[in-house]
């Protein structure tokens, strides 16, 4: 049986309010270590063995001059440092400092407290089917997005 319009507009409209809360959220758990969501997302990522800014910009499709201002912002912090790479004297290393460190690790404490009060109640059967219902869903949104940026498709 196909879903009604008011059940279809009814799902849309709690995806974007669901969206909307883990966007604040987000913002809030940030703020509580002094940090913009983007210094912690590019944090996380100098954590990561393999960090390049170049690849991060890409990746999060926006302009190598924004990754390098938020990578100074983070340096004036003392939450990362940067060197001269051992391997090729071109590229630079980034590492997190112990403050660095020490911010990530608070943000994943206060990750997990938030986990704990929203969502350890629910069952695990539930929270698969919600994860299957999820994924699925990012699949047919990404596959349609792609679609119309390359109607040939």
């Amino acid at each position: 049986m196909k879903a009604s319009r008011e059940s279809l507009w009814a799902a849309i409209s709690e995806l974007g309010r669901l969206t909307e809360l883990m966007d604040r959220r987000r913002q809030q758990l940030a703020r509580s270590v002094g940090l913009t969501p983007q210094q912690w997302r590019l944090l996380e990522e100098v954590a990561r063995e393999d960090f390049m800014p170049s690849l991060f910009a890409r990746a999060q499709e926006c302009s190598p001059a924004a990754v390098s201002r938020v990578l100074r912002q983070l340096l004036e912090r003392e939450l990362i440092v940067v060197s001269i790479g051992t391997q090729d004297a071109r590229r630079r290393r980034y590492d997190l400092t112990a403050a660095g460190t020490r911010t990530l690790e608070a943000l994943r404490e206060a990750r997990e407290e938030a986990l704990d009060a929203v969502w350890r109640d629910f069952g695990a059967d539930e929270l698969q089917r919600f994860a299957a219902f999820g994924g699925e869903l990012a699949d047919r949104l990404e596959a349609y997005a792609a679609a119309a940026e390359d109607p040939l498709s």
